[in-house]
């Protein structure tokens, strides 16, 4: 079992630190450490309200004595540029012998410090959003594919699309299910151990790299769950949202949304997801008939009674089952999900 100090330098809230938070919530037993100098001293219950009396330190000198063998970049620094502090903590980590794994846009293996230093320490330095060399072109085995895709999509950026393709994947194994799982950005690969960071691939190579990993997940499974990136109404990031739709071909789909958003990051009015469905239906139109199967709502700014009216409101609004997964539970979801594979 690897031990993670999680690297978030001024970072350590509920949404910068968004692939250290989900190792948090997902992998607790795996994480030793949480780096902040600007929250030391705290624990991470205190500030993300999970995590339990896991450790905020000031540096990774700091959480040394909790004997961490990787540290893992829990959230990219301004620009994605390695800054003074953070290339001092990263060889101070490398020198301890530990591991590093990093999601930034930047490859911190082509980082000639970096990448000396850990051959000298025998260490490994993973980029997970380095893409796939050479690339692959999509060949259309969708049409010939047996095993249902199911894509999680939202009405946002940080809608929750990651969360919610993890849970499903989770509980419809606990419901007996042969489940795959593919990550599409840095935090699904991590949790999942398997995918690309399709924001990262060329354009004209994602609808392929998502073919060949559905392909290869298929075998001996019911599912294949693929988490969703951006969406396909905010303009930027709308076309890595499209070579996700079309690379995977799903039958199926699931919406993600934060209900008590109204405008997008880059603030222009967020469509009426009645809209939204539909649109995603009508870009699958020229290829199979796709299907909505509900909906999972971040509802954690909500009091647990405006949560739980909300979520009715979407349900009789939408005629879809919806849920707060991590919140209330399956619900009606995944019973509506795992009802189409039977």
């Amino acid at each position: 079992m690897p031990r993670f100090a999680i690297l978030a330098i001024g970072a350590f809230d509920y949404l910068l630190n968004k692939t250290g938070n989900m190792l948090i919530r997902y992998r607790p037993k795996e994480v030793v450490a949480v780096i902040d100098p600007e929250k030391s001293g705290k624990t991470a219950d205190e500030i993300i309200g999970i995590g339990g009396s896991l450790p905020v330190v000031a540096s990774f000198q700091d959480a040394e004595k909790y004997q961490p063998d990787t540290l893992v970049i829990g959230s990219a620094p301004p620009g994605g540029v390695i800054d003074d502090q953070t290339r001092k903590e990263l060889l101070a980590a490398i020198d301890a012998g530990c591991h590093i794994i990093s999601g930034m846009h930047v490859f911190l293996s082509d980082d000639d410090e970096l990448q000396d230093r850990a051959m000298q320490k025998n260490i490994s330095i993973t980029d997970l959003r380095r893409p796939p060399s050479p690339p692959h072109f999509p060949k259309g085995t969708w049409q010939d594919r047996q095993v249902p895709v199911l894509l999680v999509v939202g009405t946002d950026c940080d809608s929750g699309k990651m969360t919610t393709a993890w849970e499903i994947t989770q509980r419809l194994r606990s419901h007996g299910k042969k489940v795959k799982f593919i990550g599409t950005g840095q935090t699904g690969i991590l949790l999942g151990g398997s995918g690309v960071a399709v924001d990262a691939v060329v354009a004209d190579f994602m609808a392929g790299e998502m073919e060949y990993l559905i392909d290869k997940a298929c075998d001996g499974a019911d599912l294949v769950v693929v988490e969703g990136q951006g969406s396909i109404n905010n303009y930027a990031y709308s076309g890595v949202t499209m070579g996700l739709l079309h690379g995977c071909m799903p039958e199926f789909l699931v919406m993600s949304h934060d209900p008590i958003r109204h405008m997008d990051v880059l603030d222009c009015p967020l469509p009426d997801i009645k809209d939204l469905i539909q649109i995603h239906l009508d870009l699958m139109k020229p290829f199979r008939d796709a299907r909505f199967l509900g909906m999972n709502l971040l509802t954690f700014t909500l009091s647990e009674q405006d949560a739980v009216d909300t979520i009715k409101e979407y349900e009789r609004k939408y005629n879809l089952p919806a849920t707060d997964l991590v919140r209330f539970g399956d619900r009606e979801l995944i019973n509506a999900i795992a009802t189409v594979l039977s």
